[in-house]
């Protein structure tokens, strides 16, 4: 059969996905095997493959592929989230083109629209992760909102409450008033802009042309005003206590308050409190007992508690009040300042901290428990230096807002009577009989509008996909339950990974997985965060259809170790289509050979040995950079093993040579043995590159039904034979240098030539043949001095010599070995210097130690071999 000269990535991956699919590889049922279990974090129904997604699913797709080759059952489960806030966007966006207003046709007719939305478009991401090569099973394929999770979401919600751990309360909560809901943290994107910071004064009640100055970026906010803070021991308002200052413009009185909250060095050391409008001045306002005036409606126009510029947008009468407090004598002075503000992830819209009638979960005691086990180690966090990140966010936990102004999402459980008393269960026929039994009004019964956020019902997650509060003791939850990994993004590690280890130990008594391993941010050349907005954002899929699944695959891992950000380029992704070029170029180079049954050479039987020993030892590495979750380091130790050991050297070595322009045949031992070791680089390389490594296996040889590398066994780990490993490195090490006399003196390199060797070499005769066959030299012979007018270059520790054939330059020798010295002498007084330190050797671990004993040997023994050359050269 003739092989294509190139790879085809289209053909490999148009062959190999469906084949995967019709075998049911990706297929998990409980049974006697170890369970290897992933849940994806569930990207939005609404969304589409963005870098982020590629970067997470395809760390997943390594995992869950080494596993299922490791002999476990492999199941890494998908699904989508029904992202309340940007799916219910966009069905009113779409209705609203259709001349439709979501208040008019009511909750139900919107639902209906909704789910039509959701079941023709949602699940796009999903198709597209297959393109990627995402070995999930897709018949276990669930959506946060289908019943069976809603019915989970409820039922949790109800007992919640009943342990006093839902309650309803006003809180100060992130409002965006285009969308018209409170919106979690983790939804609220905090930009730089540039604003203006104004200095107002107000009036001092009771006294002529006294004042107080307090400095805002939101003067609108100043027709909210209850007080204003100073500190206790600020000298220069100690005059004031008891006082009061009149609210410029509307001319309310309110008093001068004192609390050590207040940062006296900041400003004039004042400070307007305003408690429904910012979340610190609503803790002061509870503190002193201040009223709570709220000047804005929930749509972000002033209310008629403002008393000025009613029903106008809030930033139309910030322009307003501005020109009037310039009119009136209030404007001090105006700074042109850079800060953060919170905008709406979905909406784009200003985010106003506003008071609001809310349920919340009482986090505190969830979180103690969810703290000890990533404190205890039953979670390990990878990298370990989130483990603080973690600790400060549950030590400093506040309670969660799960209630959201939306209609898409599950419905809040809870029912009002006329007389505002509420039931919490799932029905009216309930909630009757709920008021009933406490003796209050059955009349006017209406259950909640509102909807539960949607991290409420994806902090079931690794519970509610297994079935897991609709029956606790079903075979997949017991099978499956805690799972082993998860990947996902730092930014969510408390919105979404601390709430789900809560929800595991509350409703599982066990963590939810064992490891998280948290990808870094994909960015930019600019070192930008990748976005639609900023347009940096390559599109997955063509990326994919350029440089192919595989070479998408290493390009996204090639630089993204755990926890850090991915600078990402084109180019990454360049890299790992040659290396799939790489690997079919050096495939076609073997099975372009002709095999006869001849004897082995010596240099051939080395190459096999050291290849042997390199793959040995390599898998151990590789086993070890996996077990620590170390996986682009566990890649790029799988690419060095292929580019540089098999393919530079291995097939270097055992080529056959060249007659008359024909190539000769190999023996069919070595062959034999090259294609064992090709299908054991490529057992290592199947999860990182699926489809190429899929491809290759099948060409190597015939395959019986069922011999496919996904499911073929992983390989197995060794020590490697680290005598051999050395003598032949020192082998490919002599090569190199000889290599590079040729071409500093011009020498040929079809010309054989002899090389000398000061004492022993240190290689076997069979490795030996190998520098015979790479570097055309006839022999290697022992000496006891090198001779005059050789050529010498060290090997490690060891002297060789070459006959330029010629006059040899002295000058240039002695000038270069010179040079060599004096760096030598430097890097040994280096080593020295760590050597003596004796904080250092007390706390370097021995491997560190005996490496840096092991540098300075080589030096001295270098330098001694380098003066005793420039004895002779002088």
């Amino acid at each position: 059969m003739e092989l294509p000269k190139h790879y085809d990535h289209f053909a490999a991956e148009g062959k190999w996905y469906p084949h995967w699919m019709q075998k049911g590889y990706f297929r998990s049922v409980p049974d006697n095997r170890e369970p290897y279990t992933v849940v994806i974090p569930p990207p939005n129904v609404t969304g589409v493959l963005h870098m982020g997604h590629m970067l997470n699913n395809t760390i997943q797709d390594v995992l869950v592929r080494r596993a299922r080759m490791q002999g476990k059952n492999a199941c890494w489960v998908p699904g989508t989230d029904h992202a309340s806030i940007a799916t219910e966007a966009k069905v009113v966006r779409l209705l609203a083109e259709q001349g439709i207003k979501k208040s008019v046709i009511g909750r139900e007719k919107f639902l209906e629209h909704a789910h039509a939305w959701k079941d023709k478009y949602g699940g796009v991401i999903l198709e597209q992760l297959k393109k990627l090569g995402a070995s999930c099973d897709w018949d276990r394929t669930r959506f946060t909102m289908e019943p069976k999770l809603s019915e989970a979401v409820l039922d949790v919600f109800i007992d919640l409450h009943k342990k006093g751990l839902v309650y309803r309360g006003q809180r100060m909560v992130n409002w965006d008033p285009v969308a018209l809901t409170a919106v979690s943290d983790e939804e609220v994107i905090h930009k730089e802009v540039n604003s203006r910071l104004f200095h107002v004064r107000y009036a001092v009640e009771g006294e002529k042309d006294t004042w107080v100055t307090i400095a805002t970026t939101r003067p609108e906010t100043i027709l909210g005003d209850s007080a204003v803070a100073v500190h206790p021991e600020d000298e220069r308002y100690a005059h004031r206590k008891g006082k009061r200052v009149l609210v410029p413009l509307i001319g309310r009185s309110i008093p001068i308050i004192f609390d050590e909250y207040v940062e006296r060095e900041f400003g004039t050391g004042a400070l307007k409190v305003t408690p429904a409008h910012d979340v610190n001045d609503y803790e002061l306002g509870k503190k002193h007992q201040l009223e709570t005036i709220d000047i804005l409606e929930a749509n972000g126009t002033l209310s008629a508690a403002a008393q000025l510029h009613i029903g106008e947008d809030r930033f139309a009468a910030r322009k307003k009040i501005v020109k009037e407090l310039e009119d009136k004598g209030h404007l001090v002075k105006i700074e042109d300042i850079k800060n953060k503000v919170g905008y709406s992830e979905r909406t784009d819209a200003v985010i106003e901290p506003r008071l609001s009638l809310q349920w919340f979960v009482k986090m505190s005691e969830l979180a103690k428990p969810a703290l000890e086990v990533v404190l205890d180690g039953r979670v390990r966090l990878h990298p370990q230096k989130f483990t603080n990140t973690y600790k400060y966010w549950m030590e400093n936990v506040r309670d969660w807002c799960i209630s959201r102004q939306l209609w898409w999402g599950q419905q809040i459980p809870a029912w009002y009577n006329d007389a505002g008393d509420a039931a919490v269960c799932r029905t009216e026929v309930e909630a009757t009989a709920q008021f009933k039994a406490a003796g209050q009004s059955i009349n006017g019964i209406k259950q909640d509008e509102d909807v539960v956020d949607t991290w409420f019902s994806s902090w079931l997650w690794p519970i509610s996909v297994f079935d897991g509060f609709e029956n606790p003791d079903n075979a997949d939850i017991k099978y499956y339950y805690p799972t082993n990994d998860l990947v996902t993004a730092p930014e969510i590690l408390f919105f979404w990974v601390a709430r789900m280890i809560m929800a595991g130990l509350e409703y599982r008594g066990e963590v939810p997985f064992k490891n998280v391993y948290l990808t870094g941010i994909v960015r930019d050349k600019q070192g930008r965060k990748m976005s639609k907005s900023l347009g940096n954002s390559p599109d997955p899929l063509e990326l994919i259809e350029k440089f192919g699944a595989d070479g998408v695959r290493v390009g996204m891992l090639l630089t993204s170790p755990a926890g850090n950000d991915l600078p990402y380029d084109d180019s990454l992704c360049e890299q790992g289509r040659n290396f799939s070029n790489k690997i079919w170029n050096a495939f076609r180079l073997v099975k372009g050979w002709s095999v006869a049954d001849r004897p082995q050479p010596a240099s051939s039987e080395a190459a096999v040995a050291w290849m042997r020993s390199r793959i040995a030892g390599s898998t151990t590495e590789i086993d070890g950079l996996f077990d620590q979750f170390r996986i682009s380091e566990a890649l790029m130790a799988t690419y060095k093993l292929i580019w540089d050991d098999l393919c530079s050297w291995y097939l270097e070595s055992i080529k056959p040579a060249f007659a008359n322009g024909v190539g000769e045949p190999i023996d069919k031992k070595t062959y034999e043995a090259t294609i064992t070791l090709f299908e054991d680089v490529l057992k290592l390389l199947h999860p990182f590159m699926p489809f190429l490594s899929e491809e290759v296996w099948h060409l190597l040889r015939d395959r019986n039904e069922g011999e496919d590398i996904i499911v073929t066994p992983w390989p197995k780990g060794g020590e490697g034979d680290a005598k051999l490993n050395a003598e032949v490195q020192h082998a490919f090490d002599l090569v190199t240098s000889v290599r590079n006399l040729r071409n500093g003196k011009g020498m040929s390199p079809k010309d054989a030539i002899d090389v000398q060797v000061k004492g022993r070499a240190p290689m076997r005769p069979a490795v030996s043949t190998l520098v015979g066959k790479l570097a055309n030299v006839g022999a290697i012979a022992e000496a006891e001095t090198v001779a005059q007018g050789a050529i010498t270059f060290l090997v490690g520790t060891t002297e060789y010599a070459v006959d330029p054939g010629g006059e040899l330059d002295t000058e240039a020798e002695v000038k270069k070995a010179e040079e060599e010295l004096t760096y030598l002498r430097g890097f040994l007084n280096a080593v020295d210097k760590k050597l003596s330190n004796e904080r250092f050797v007390n706390g370097a671990p021995p491997a560190v130690l005996e490496n840096e004993r092991k540098k300075k040997a080589d030096a001295e023994a270098k330098i001694k071999a380098l003066e005793e050359r420039l004895a002779v050269l002088k």
